[in-house]
């Protein structure tokens, strides 16, 4: 399998950089992190699209996910198309795999960092993984012993609707538990990379070029936010199968009225906590719950009772007339 690919390189670099992107992007998405990750021009960058067509989107996947599951021989098959252009890059411009730093986000992380510690493979100077795809790792032929001069920096978004924070924890546990040189980050992101992320990436991969095995001590989980946001893969579990009563927060990034009803909200979800649950979708990421539940206006705040949604208010209001819409006992 030969795969499309853009290489970014400079007179100075004297590493490789391999950068996998995530399902529905291409091999452009993950360039325009280079001006935080690499200013310096260290390394000879190599960006490839994914071989499959990812449906809904413009963009191209790694392999097929399916609820529940993923195609695993497609897992396979571009992890040894990646294998051999890693290789073929490194030959073409005179650079040693050893050296080379394995990157990726999403499906993208996931290959890298199995291309990186799996059995039988040429151990990289470092992993970045970027909120990695990790039920593609759960059945991983993992060198530990090798894995032991492998430094991974692991990285997730707290808020992360898509694939949970709490896998990369679970990630970064099991790579520390076999004395794997880890650094584990979370930020208040969701499925996305923000620029402190990449600030400390490039940090990170300083360390990596000054011949450094960065390590430390797993963080303390981060606290649930109060008001979690959830899915379309997850609403009928979280919303529509609740047992107690819920109240979601449509809302959208760019509308002003959200922003002034957002306090709100959290501040319901504070004062009612254990009698309602509170969460959020954001219409912009699941237009399939707006159009389900006939969201045509936002913010609009919805009560959730057996399966339905009972009652609704639309705007930004104040708390007491917001519960008073929704049929709830205000409380002073």
């Amino acid at each position: 399998m030969e795969l499309v690919t853009n290489v970014v390189s400079s007179p100075t670099a004297k590493r490789l950089l391999l950068l996998v992107h995530g399902y529905g992007a291409d091999e452009r998405d993950l360039g325009g992190l280079l001006t935080y990750l690499d200013p310096e021009g260290r390394f000879c960058t190599v960006l490839p699209r994914g071989p499959v067509a990812a449906p809904g989107s413009p963009g191209f996947s790694w392999f097929d996910i399916a609820p529940g599951g993923f195609d695993e021989a497609g897992f396979e098959a571009s992890l040894s198309a990646l294998d051999s252009l890693v290789d073929a890059q490194c030959a073409e411009h005179g650079l040693e795999r050893t050296e080379a730093i394995l990157g990726g986000f999403s499906q993208g992380a996931g290959l890298a960092f199995a291309l990186g510690l799996r059995r039988g493979a040429v151990a990289p100077a470092g992993v970045l993984a970027m909120s990695p795809f990790s039920p593609a790792l759960a059945g991983a032929d993992l060198d530990w012993d090798a894995a032991a001069h492998v430094p991974v920096l692991l990285q997730h978004g707290t808020e992360d609707p898509l694939i949970p924070v709490a896998s990369s924890r679970e990630l970064a546990e099991t790579l520390i538990g076999h004395g794997v040189p880890t650094v584990y980050e979370e930020y208040p992101m969701a499925h996305q990379v923000a620029l402190e992320s990449i600030q400390a990436a490039h940090a990170w991969l300083d360390q990596i070029v000054a011949g450094e095995e960065p390590a430390a001590e797993l963080p303390e989980p981060s606290p649930e936010p109060l008001v979690k946001p959830v899915t379309a893969a997850a609403f009928e579990a979280e919303v529509l199968r609740s047992d107690v009563p819920v109240i979601v927060d449509f809302w959208a990034p760019w509308c002003q009225p959200c922003r002034q009803v957002s306090p709100i909200v959290e501040q319901i979800a504070h004062m009612r906590e254990g009698s309602y649950k509170v969460v959020k979708v954001n219409i912009d990421e699941e237009p399939s719950l707006a159009q389900q539940f006939e969201v045509q206006s936002i913010p609009l705040i919805g009560l959730f009772r057996n399966g339905r949604m009972e009652r609704k208010s639309l705007g930004a209001k104040a708390r007491p007339e917001l519960e008073a819409e929704l049929g709830m006992l205000v409380i002073p």
